[in-house]
């Protein structure tokens, strides 16, 4: 069969050209044609979970990893945080706390040209927020890495 084309010997074997193709190359790399198992562990999350992990994300950006996590208990999937962590992250999204970036945005633009002498005038402080109960953390959301600092990209949803 040497100098025929993949076609040809398809059409001899009952084969697919591709299919013959993807025999001969694996012969050329490997010298075998039997199929190995694949290196790493099989992942956890079916496509289908990962649409839906994908859609609640998109709809509500502020969704918690544990919130992830009860939608797939649900759909009959038991994963961990960390798994969410990284199909999100496999998916090009990162956590990042959210921020009012309109509103600084509008005051800086507001105030550019003011003078020096009206800022003198300006008391500033720390508007630190402590809880003594309950959570006393930021909350946080899901982002495409270049849509971080994007001012179009309502970050207070």
């Amino acid at each position: 069969m040497a100098g025929m084309g993949y076609r040809t010997i398809g059409k001899q074997l009952g084969e697919k050209a591709t299919t013959v193709g993807t025999i001969i190359r694996k012969w050329k790399k490997f010298k075998m044609t039997v199929n190995l198992p694949r290196s790493g562990f099989p992942c956890k999350i079916s496509p289908r979970g990962e649409s839906i992990i994908m859609r609640k994300v998109r709809d509500q950006p502020r969704t918690t990893r544990q919130d992830l996590v009860n939608d797939l208990t649900r759909a009959g999937t038991t994963v961990s945080k960390k798994i969410i962590s990284n199909t999100l992250h496999h998916h090009g999204l990162k956590s990042c706390s959210t921020r009012k970036v309109q509103a600084h945005f509008k005051f800086a633009n507001d105030h550019l040209d003011d003078p020096e002498e009206e800022w003198e005038k300006v008391m500033w402080s720390d508007e630190t927020r402590i809880e003594l109960f309950g959570l006393n953390s930021t909350r946080r959301v899901w982002r495409k890495k270049k849509d971080d600092y994007n001012p179009k990209k309502p970050s207070h949803l």
